[in-house]
């Protein structure tokens, strides 16, 4: 590995790292030599033997972003356990869906507390740390529907609109104290979320028809766009969001 990949001393946060795009992104940050801390509701065991089997040091916090005033204690159990913080990725989200006309203040509220508004304070209390040591990478994890409008899913496409938006911001701001803010959107990968969809085979073949790659992304390929982003490779690179899709946005 490239030494500018080569994360050997590094601490990296992940949210939601139990399962799915969260899991694949620990495993493969503690394959490149970074510790990792996972942060989530649900037991992120499997995901702590795979980072130990890496060689890394691997630690867990329970915590439910759906209450936004946990994220301060969140990073500070990082700093305390792993002794700092150098990678965040805010992987962390959940997804309502109904019509439009008849989306609920509670289908809103869900799931902005946990995909923007938690995201936006863990990038806040991360950075704190970050600029007190003078580097950090922060990676919010974005969605094709950060370009696209989707259907009935008005808080997740309201969310992850903004959370590009905020990933820009945050990196006009960041980027001058050595921080480097920038986003991942995956497009069309198969986990749990997307189980049902593949089991449609209607909606599995429009699917496969767009995606110019002609297959659904496999977790371990979003590995690759974390390391990146989180190395020295990408030290010049702020405020961008990555595709990861399979070409699925150039059709």
């Amino acid at each position: 590995m490239s030494l500018s990949f080569n994360l050997d001393g590094k601490v990296a946060l992940v949210t939601g790292g139990n399962t799915g795009l969260g899991q694949a992104m620990a495993i493969a940050l503690a394959q490149a030599g970074a510790d990792i801390v996972v942060a989530g509701r649900s037991s992120a065991a499997e995901t702590g033997e795979a980072v130990e089997s890496a060689g890394r040091k691997f630690y867990e916090i329970k915590a439910d972003f759906s209450d936004p005033s946990c994220v301060e204690g969140v990073v500070a159990t990082t700093v305390e356990q792993a002794g700092r913080i150098d990678i965040l990725v805010n992987n962390a989200g959940i997804i309502k869906r109904n019509d439009a006309l008849d989306f609920t203040q509670d289908d809103w509220d869900s799931v902005m507390d946990v995909n923007i508004k938690s995201a936006f304070f863990l990038c806040q209390a991360a950075a704190k740390r970050m600029v007190a040591q003078g580097s950090g990478k922060i990676i919010n994890i974005a969605s094709m529907l950060s370009f696209q409008g989707g259907i009935r899913v008005a808080s997740y496409t309201s969310s992850k609109s903004a959370i590009a938006g905020l990933t820009k911001l945050l990196a006009n701001e960041w980027a001058a104290k050595g921080i480097n803010v920038n986003a991942i959107a995956p497009g069309y990968f198969a986990t749990n979320n997307t189980a049902a969809l593949q089991a449609d085979p209607d909606r599995n073949e429009q699917i496969l028809g767009r995606i110019p790659a002609g297959r659904w992304g496999d977790p371990s390929d979003i590995g690759g766009a974390a390391v990146f982003l989180s190395s020295a490779a990408a030290d010049y690179v702020h405020g961008t969001v990555l595709a990861v899709d399979g070409g699925w946005l150039a059709r």
